[in-house]
């Protein structure tokens, strides 16, 4: 595995954090494993805004076998935006997520993100703070797939993932063929908490209420 960390620029604002220039790895083959999450993504309820073609967006969400797949993709319509909307069916922690746009100026150059919100659309993408933002590369070496860490402190506990792509390279639209996510999971509990406040008569509870009706009667 190559790295390419040569112009990496972090700055943080609060809990507004951008990574500015080249902060990914180029990954190759071998580390499919590592993305976990696949299975993890309620991909029948993933939603995009600015897609297309309804449900595409869908499509980018593959096995790692299926990553080089160029027959399926997301592409945006009105503009070069896309804000996909990612559920979860378990608790995540997100440690990197790989992007395979293009081709050429067709691919993204920019992703915010945004952990545990399903109200983001374009008015509030652009006015609320994200939990991170990256920078993207252009070009990619074949065969391999940019990654970018995230700040794993703020995404833990994830149920839900947004990601908003603003803007691309310069060409009118932009598509999206792969997108992994990298990380860890935790199932979620959906029993429900049962408060059982009474399992068996107290005899001295009864007793006192028994002496205190008397009382009232005798009066």
């Amino acid at each position: 595995m190559s790295h390419c960390r040569d112009e990496h620029h972090d700055h943080d604002h609060d809990d507004h954090s951008h990574d500015h220039g080249h902060d990914h790895d180029h990954d190759g083959p071998d580390r499919g494993a590592e993305y976990t999450l696949y299975k993890q993504i309620d991909i029948d309820n993933v939603r995009c805004l600015n897609e297309s073609m309804e449900g595409a967006a869908k499509t980018v969400f593959k096995t790692w076998e299926q990553r080089a797949d160029l027959t399926k993709y997301v592409e945006s319509d009105a503009d070069e935006q896309l804000i996909i909307n990612i559920p979860f069916t378990a608790s995540i922690k997100l440690k990197s997520i790989a992007i395979f746009g293009g081709p050429g100026d067709k691919t993204p150059s920019r992703m915010k993100a945004y952990i545990n919100r399903d109200d983001v659309d374009f008015d509030t993408a652009d006015t609320t703070e994200p939990t991170q933002e990256w920078e993207l590369v252009r070009d990619v070496p074949k065969g391999q797939l940019a990654e970018y860490p995230t700040r794993i402190a703020k995404f833990s506990n994830i149920r839900n993932l947004t990601l908003y792509f603003p803007e691309n390279f310069g060409d009118d639209i932009s598509r999206i063929y792969y997108i992994g996510l990298k990380g860890e999971w935790m199932e979620i509990n959906k029993d429900p908490i049962i408060t059982i406040y009474e399992l068996a008569a107290n005899p001295s509870d009864h007793k006192a209420k028994a002496e205190r009706f008397a009382g009232q009667m005798i009066q």
